[in-house]
């Protein structure tokens, strides 16, 4: 059964630290390109950061660069987005997608219609 699965979100203070987990089973996640994803209520789903199957380029909206990092461990068959300095409009709930044939990058890698896998999203709430 081909399942992503999300978790480590929580409520964190205003420049906390928390680190998500995008576990894959049924498939090779390496294999596939990973975006995060997030969505507030009324809004549409933002894709903010990717990373690319086989080489592992990355990309990040200029909302979190500098923040967010997002990195494989191909034998746990999972990607983390490890983010510091998180802000109040950071909250949102998480989601991570997987797609073997998108471009890790700004103009598809961040584009929610594109991608084949989701998993079920995490909350995290930035609040003081």
């Amino acid at each position: 059964q081909v399942q992503l699965v999300e978790s480590g979100g929580g409520l964190v203070q205003p420049g906390g630290s928390l680190r998500l987990s995008c576990v894959a089973s049924g498939f090779t996640l390496e294999a596939y390109t990973v975006g995060w994803f997030r969505q507030v209520p009324g809004k549409e789903r933002e894709g903010f950061s990717c990373v690319q199957r086989s080489d592992s380029d990355t990309y990040y909206a200029d909302s979190v660069k500098g923040r967010f990092t997002i990195s494989r461990d191909n034998a746990k068959n999972t990607v983390y987005l490890q983010m510091n300095s998180l802000k109040p409009q950071d909250t949102a709930v998480y989601y991570c997608a997987a797609d073997r044939i998108v471009r890790c990058g700004a103009r598809f890698g961040t584009n929610a219609r594109i991608y084949e896998y989701w998993g079920q999203g995490t909350q995290v709430t930035v609040s003081s």
